[in-house]
């Protein structure tokens, strides 16, 4: 039965463990050839990432490679790759932030 009680939500963009373990998984996901040539100059952004008290991390980040961008979206202990343009993005992220402060 709902409590009705709000989950602890807490930022956790500094956490470099984590987004280490989260990129990673990210990466595992890539194929190459369709996604990527070369993962050297690969870089990953997160738009946000929080801990959700019951649920664990929630987080939206994009991987950038030589070939591509693609969005990533973590929530309820998995991670899904996002059909997402740069524009959805943003506003996203935007809005979470200002939900979570």
């Amino acid at each position: 039965m709902a409590t009705g009680k709000k989950p602890r939500v807490t930022n956790e963009m500094q956490n470099k463990e984590l987004k280490e373990s989260l990129a990673n998984l990210a990466l595992s996901i890539l194929t190459q050839g369709e996604d990527y040539q070369d993962l050297v100059y690969t870089t990953v952004e997160f738009g946000y990432l929080y801990d959700v008290e019951n649920r664990g991390p929630e987080a939206l980040f994009k991987v950038t490679t030589d070939k591509t961008t693609v969005y990533f979206a973590a929530q309820v202990g998995k991670l899904m790759r996002l059909d997402f343009t740069e524009e959805a993005f943003k506003d996203t992220v935007e809005r979470m932030r200002a939900f979570h402060g």
